[in-house]
């Protein structure tokens, strides 16, 4: 049956509270020959961000975290990492570089391709996704899981029974997965509109993760600066002036 989205039920949805965190993008930590889509960062390089993080008096941690920690009036050195795709790459090189520094992060799986690869990228190359099992195991070492849709579509082009499929299906099957609430949602491609921010909503999460330059920016539509392998100091420095430059212009104070 197709949940039908009632705008009553979702009006002031997804206020952000105070500033509009610092959020970064991550997608693969592996080493490669090859990346077209520039979604792979290197560990060295990986292990150098984060370590510029901590020289700063910044500590990544999860998006539940963080939203928890604004709520609270506190979490102003925190910074949120997140993982999108669920690629299998994340257990063997980013999980121990995140806790050998004690930081967290969220990884957002793609819940109907657990085990599989990546297929929408066309001109690949083709990259293992968490199996199941490995994503459980993630889930019990601390790090947050959410979802990141049932099959990696385009939401805005998707039907209203797709689109249903794709945001609240897909958190049930992590739930079962995991054991665990799933209280986020990733839009693929970041591709958002007011309509996916509603579903969202709906569906029962408690915030979505969207890219610059997504509209509407809200708690389920939270824009995040992207990392790639090129990221090197000097440039984190400038993605998080950035950051706070494009929050006071373009989104102005949340209440």
């Amino acid at each position: 049956m197709t949940q039908r989205i009632d705008p009553a039920r979702t009006s002031g949805l997804g206020a952000i509270a105070g500033p509009v965190p610092f959020v970064l993008m991550y997608h693969s930590v592996a080493p490669y020959r090859e990346d077209p889509y520039l979604v792979t960062v290197d560990p060295a390089r990986f292990a150098r961000q984060l370590d510029w993080l901590r020289r700063r008096g910044l500590r990544g941690t999860s998006m539940r975290e963080l939203l928890a920690a604004r709520r609270a009036g506190t979490g102003r050195d925190l910074v949120g990492l997140t993982f999108d795709d669920g690629y299998a790459d994340f257990a063997e090189y980013a999980l121990p570089a995140l806790r050998r520094r004690g930081f967290g992060a969220t990884l957002f799986v793609i819940a109907g391709r657990l085990g599989g690869q990546n297929d929408w990228d066309a001109e690949g190359p083709r990259k293992p996704l968490l199996t199941a099992n490995a994503v459980r195991e993630i889930a019990d070492s601390g790090i947050e899981i959410g979802s990141h849709g049932l099959t990696h579509v385009s939401l805005p082009q998707a039907d209203d029974a797709e689109l249903i499929e794709e945001i609240a299906r897909s958190r049930w099957l992590l739930r079962d997965v995991t054991g665990q609430p799933v209280d986020g949602f990733c839009y693929p491609y970041g591709q958002v509109t007011e309509r996916e921010v509603r579903a969202t909503g709906v569906a029962g999460y408690d915030y979505g993760c969207a890219i610059w330059p997504s509209e509407p920016a809200s708690r389920h539509s939270l824009p995040r600066t992207y990392v790639g392998d090129a990221d090197f100091p000097l440039r984190l420095r400038a993605k998080h002036l950035r950051h706070r430059w494009i929050c006071r212009r373009r989104i102005g104070p949340r209440r």
